[in-house]
């Protein structure tokens, strides 16, 4: 029984709304405070088409000739010599450029190994009238860097060339504080040290001309300095600045709020994981090596980050009272529903509260290391290994595992309450629409393929005394502790009990089961010689197929499966309420989080619901996940406020200081007026 007080909600945490709505003007303000240029009107925009340069050409068409002709030597000035200044100085050193750098701090021994020559004095840099002046510093100390060159001791003419994430703060920046007669490039490679190792083939690179002078020599070095990233494979994208923050506030803002939330649970790998949840650690891998300065700069300078951290907050939200509403219509039915109060299973498993064999009890123990069941791979069954087994529940999923069983030559049965015999005529399987009758046919083993809300109620309508007293149970649920109590407590005590967990489904496994993991518990079988070769045999139809067969218990597969499955799934279906789009500017990270909604979407909410209903380790997750994006909003909002405090003080000294000085005038003006007044 839940109590009530278990159920009260949380007190209704801050709205973003007010931040995003009528505190836009200050956030515009805020963003661009530093730079004292006039708003522009995104109306008055001309917005650049998208350009594409494909960078591999087939052997049908026209060779490129920037592809295949040397780029020419450029003098490239790298201001900021950081990690990233320092990734793109390798390739620039590669492809024979000459390349310079500066920074506040000295890097003049890793500069000495690149063939880089290091300037700790910024005017030296300059007097050595570099082409190119490539910014790769981080987005809060672009404008104060800048602002600190000596470009009186440049080429009147000279290319400057931003890397920076976010684009219309570059661009506006650039030609505020920037001469009129140097040229801008601003420009962004969608990579890094991390996503960019191997090499930059593929990887996107956008670009807008920003200001580039009509001479043909002016022209041709902004060829050619974009000619450096086309001749590495990368995809060239011409972008307008204010279309590049639109689509990246959607892809990698989003990434990195998503990578940095999981950061903070502490994700581990498990013994079962899945290609969801490995997706989910390469992301966290990818996004945890960048700074938080990085990560706040792109939620500062790009306007719409406010709306994609709002829109976040609310889908969240609406996936949390999607689930609690359920749960309180089942505490409802169980505090105010007459009958059969207490004798369902499910009963004990409300709220993720488990009977008193939970995990909670086992976690406390040391923890069994999993164990990997050998079993014969061969390409076909011979008939003593041959099983009859009767699938119950012949949705997608029992058809999907009917396929593969019935292939090896094993008599497959089917049941379900839904008539599915034309699909079961077509994989060779019997189908029958009673239950009886499928009992009747003495299965050796019953694989129960029902979803998990339903599996109680169906297993307790099986006439069990019309089937062999030694039957073999198996479930293949999501869940492991639920089935197990549940067959524990309504089997025969005669019959053998196996739960089961192939952690791959129709979309992930169709193209095989290879090294996909399958988890098993031999919860009750018996001793004689005949009920280990029948549960033996049942495992192999998987290991067959290239399954990873992992022993575990059920509680600890649940333990592992609720830091996995289930955050998996959550943040699948967290993101697809956001309703992402591809975008033409995808990263790896984001096309990571397109693929995880695609996976998770197919899947019912029932199945979701089932995942959080009866894991007891679900709800701590929930609690967790809430708790890391609370803490990462904190940290995104107090910066912001200091920020807005720094303001509006800054503002306050300065109106006192222009208050003392006009006092002063004011009174010396007035003191020199009386004494012409006594003069006179």
């Amino acid at each position: 029984m839940i109590s009530i007080p278990s159920l009260q909600t949380s007190l209704p945490k801050p709205s973003l709304f007010h931040l995003s709505s009528s505190s836009q003007p200050f956030l515009k303000s805020l963003c661009f405070s530093t730079i004292n240029t006039k708003p522009v009107s995104l109306h008055s925009l001309k917005l650049l088409p998208i350009k594409y340069f494909s960078t591999n050409p087939t052997s049908e068409s026209t060779p490129d000739p920037d592809r295949t002709r040397p780029v020419s030597s450029l003098k490239i000035a790298i201001i900021g010599f950081g990690n990233y200044g320092q990734f793109l100085a390798k390739t620039l050193v590669s492809q024979g450029h000459k390349v310079l750098a500066h920074s506040r701090s000295d890097y003049s021994h890793i500069a000495k190994k690149l063939g880089v020559s290091f300037f700790i004095n910024p005017h030296d840099l300059c007097e050595q009238h570099p082409d190119v002046i490539l910014l790769c510093t981080s987005i809060i100390s672009t404008e104060q860097v800048l602002k600190s060159l000596p470009f009186q001791r440049l080429r009147r003419s000279t290319l400057f060339v931003d890397v920076l994430s976010v684009k219309e703060f570059a661009k506006n920046l650039l030609l505020d504080v920037l001469p009129s007669d140097f040229d801008i490039i601003c420009s962004h490679p969608m990579f890094g040290p991390q996503s960019a190792k191997q090499s930059w083939k593929d990887l996107f690179f956008v670009y807008e001309k920003v200001r580039i002078g009509n001479e043909p020599s002016r022209v041709q070095r902004c060829e050619e300095f974009l000619g450096i990233f086309r001749s590495e494979g990368c995809k060239m994208v011409e972008m307008n600045c204010l279309e590049h923050d639109k689509f990246a506030a959607g892809s990698q803002f989003m990434t990195h709020t998503v990578g940095r939330v999981l950061n903070m649970l502490g994700l581990e790998s498990t013994p079962i994981n899945t290609k969801g949840y490995e997706a989910l650690l390469d992301l966290v891998e990818n996004t945890c090596g960048d700074s938080f300065d990085l990560y706040y700069g792109l939620f500062l300078y790009n306007k719409s980050a406010l709306a994609m951290v709002e829109k976040l907050d609310l889908a969240f939200d609406a996936l949390r009272n999607e689930l609690f509403g359920r749960l309180h219509h089942v505490v409802r039915k169980q505090l105010f529903e007459k009958g059969e109060k207490g004798n369902s299973l499910q009963d004990s498993y409300q709220n993720g509260h488990a009977l008193a064999s939970s995990s909670y009890a086992l976690r406390s123990q040391v923890a069994m290391p999993p164990y990997e069941f050998k079993g014969k791979i061969s390409e076909s069954v011979d008939d003593s290994s041959k099983l009859k087994i009767a699938v119950v529940g012949f949705g997608n999923f029992g058809q999907f595992l009917a396929k593969t069983i019935a292939r090896q030559g094993h008599t497959v049965l089917a049941y379900s309450r839904t008539d599915y015999r034309d699909v079961a005529q077509k994989l060779g399987v019997s189908f029958f629409l009673d239950a009886n009758d499928l009992c009747e046919e003495h299965p050796e083993v019953i694989l129960l393929c029902t979803s998990i809300l339903s599996t109680e109620k169906v297993l307790k309508s099986l006439p069990f005394q019309r089937l062999k007293r030694s039957t073999l149970f198996v479930d293949v649920l999501s869940v492991k502790e639920f089935p197990r109590n549940m067959f524990l407590q309504h089997l025969p005590s005669g019959f053998d009990i196996l739960c089961t967990h192939p952690m791959f489904g129709p979309e992930s496994g169709k193209n095989g089961w290879n090294a996909l993991p399958f988890v098993f518990d031999k919860v009750r079988v018996g001793s004689d010689e005949r009920r280990v070769a029948r549960c033996n045999k049942f495992l192999d139809i998987f290991a067959r197929e290239g399954c990873r067969m992992v022993e575990m218990t059920c509680a600890e597969h649940d333990w592992h499966a609720a830091g996995s499955q289930f955050i998996t799934h959550t943040m699948g279906r967290v993101l697809e309420k956001l309703e992402l789009e591809s975008t033409p500017i995808n990263t790896k990270g984001y096309e990571t989080l397109l693929k995880l909604v695609e996976n998770t979407a197919g899947d019912s909410f029932d199945l979701y619901y089932g995942l959080f209903m009866f894991n007891v380790n679900a709800m701590e997750q929930l609690e967790r996940m809430d708790f890391a994006f609370e803490s990462l909003k904190k940290q995104l909002f107090g910066r912001l406020h200091g920020v807005l405090r720094k303001q509006l003080f800054e503002n306050v000294e300065k109106f006192e200081s222009l208050r003392v000085k006009s006092v002063e005038q004011n009174g010396a003006t007035l003191s020199s007026s009386e004494d012409t007044v006594k003069i006179s």
